[in-house]
């Protein structure tokens, strides 16, 4: 099983308030996305991936999100079997996030 970390809303939004620029995708459908994503973030759909890899830097830490952080665990774990490093899974995905949204 290729590797790639987790990380909690928690932990992403103390990030985002201390001004750090992180790479972040959301691999949710155009419909889940038209409700909010967190502002920052690019949509790249999961059916997409394979196809957008020359979009996702190897060597930069990738924030993977998703609704309820099933598919961001799936993109998470095809990215690192790509050769990924960086690559980390947003625990709990938008259901639990509780910062702000842009639409």
């Amino acid at each position: 099983m290729a590797h790639y970390e987790d990380i909690t809303t928690d932990e992403l939004k103390a990030r985002l308030e201390k001004g750090e620029k992180l790479n972040m995708i959301d691999v949710r459908e155009d419909d889940e996305v038209a409700t909010g994503m967190i502002p920052g973030a690019r949509h790249i759909r999961l059916s997409e991936i394979p196809d957008r890899l020359g979009e996702i830097d190897l060597n930069q830490e990738t924030i993977m999100i998703c609704r309820s952080g099933g598919r961001s665990s799936r993109a998470s774990e095809f990215l690192a079997s790509q050769g990924y490093k960086h690559i980390k899974n947003m625990v709990g995905g938008m259901l639990n996030w509780n910062g702000p949204v842009t639409k």
